[in-house]
């Protein structure tokens, strides 16, 4: 199991877009502030709106230092090859400050969105990193027996013609980090398995045991990355509002009744009535209440708001931790020079 750590990172997370995009020129002058900051790492992700990779060319078009890293991708968006030429590339135009983190997102996105099946994911992701990774050494034609990503494809529709083939570019990094995104026990010891590093959605540094048979088994050097609300606020109540609505939204309604990640996820880690509340709450369209059912408790323990000294204190929870970064998605200059002052 991964050690605790004195030495906190801090990445920015950028996500992915809502109903109004950023201009570039924002986008520019965030990352560069983070950058002069200190902060370890600047994080991308997709849902159906923007993609990962476009932001972070952007970002490191304009930045020298800081990582690129997708936090995270869909695996249903692009098959293999096509993710790790995402990745090759953008690792060789940025020097080689790129990270890959991935996911299988959830049945309503894969299927709904993306037209594939969602269907043994375990399997499907075990393939795709194993794919990805002979793409980038380069020992030989790439190939892969399936049944979930064939290579070569002989299929329904194939005219046989199909050859192995092996990658034109010869990449700096034979091994480009891999983060996979993971909620459920099995996904996250698979993390511990075959990447170099999880990005969890929640995080709970109060309570450690929700994930410790998971990683019991990661090697000392992997690397966990949480996504952390930060913000500073003499009203905590007030200041956790947004982080229920955030949390009211993915419990009660990012995925189907009876196969929600996020509901489970809530469940596991104490607050199981409550999960399945907020989740009742939302099908039945009484959003508001959905949110206002997320208890204080638990927005609070994996988040942190409150004045500047409240969130001194409680970041030192986090230090006795096997988490390694701590993702930001504040956009506010006094909140990010505050994190970066307590974690340099």
């Amino acid at each position: 199991m991964p050690t605790v750590t004195d030495d906190l990172k801090l990445g920015l997370q950028l996500g992915y877009w809502t109903a109004q995009p950023p201009s570039g020129r924002e986008l520019i002058e965030l990352v560069q502030q983070v950058e002069q900051l200190g902060f370890e790492s600047i994080w991308t992700g997709e849902s159906w709106s923007s993609d990962a990779f476009s932001p972070l060319v952007w970002a490191g078009a304009h930045t020298s230092r800081i990582k690129l890293a997708t936090g995270i991708a869909q695996m249903s968006a692009r098959s293999p090859v096509t993710m790790a030429m995402h990745a090759l590339s953008l690792d060789v135009l940025s020097d080689g400050r790129f990270r890959l983190g991935i996911g299988v997102s959830g049945p309503q996105v894969v299927e709904g969105w993306y037209g594939r099946p969602f269907g043994q994911p375990l399997a499907r992701t075990r393939e795709y990193v194993d794919i990805l990774r002979q793409v980038w050494r380069r020992d030989e034609p790439v190939t892969n027996p399936g049944p979930h990503y064939p290579l070569p494809y002989d299929g329904p529709g194939a005219v046989g013609l199909g050859k192995p083939l092996k990658l034109i570019t010869h990449p700096p990094r034979r091994n480009i980090p891999v983060y996979l995104g993971a909620e459920g026990p099995k996904n996250v010891r698979l993390a511990t398995e075959i990447a170099d590093g999880w990005i969890p959605l929640y995080y709970s540094p109060t309570r450690p045991e929700v994930y410790a048979d998971q990683l019991a088994d990661a090697p000392d050097d992997f690397e966990i990355a949480v996504n952390v609300t930060a913000t500073v606020a003499d009203d905590v109540s007030q200041a956790l509002l947004p982080v229920k609505g955030s949390l009211g939204f993915y419990i009660g309604g990012m995925g189907a009744k009876g196969r929600n990640f996020h509901t489970d996820l809530m469940a596991r880690m104490g607050f199981e009535e409550q999960a399945y509340r907020i989740q009742d709450l939302f099908f039945e369209g009484r959003r508001e209440e959905a949110i206002l059912a997320v208890p204080d408790e638990f927005a609070d323990e994996i988040s942190l708001v409150g004045p500047a000294a409240r969130i001194r204190e409680r970041i030192e929870a986090w230090r006795k931790t096997p988490v390694t970064t701590l993702l930001i998605g504040s956009r506010d200059p006094d909140v990010l020079r505050l994190l970066a002052d307590l974690t340099r």
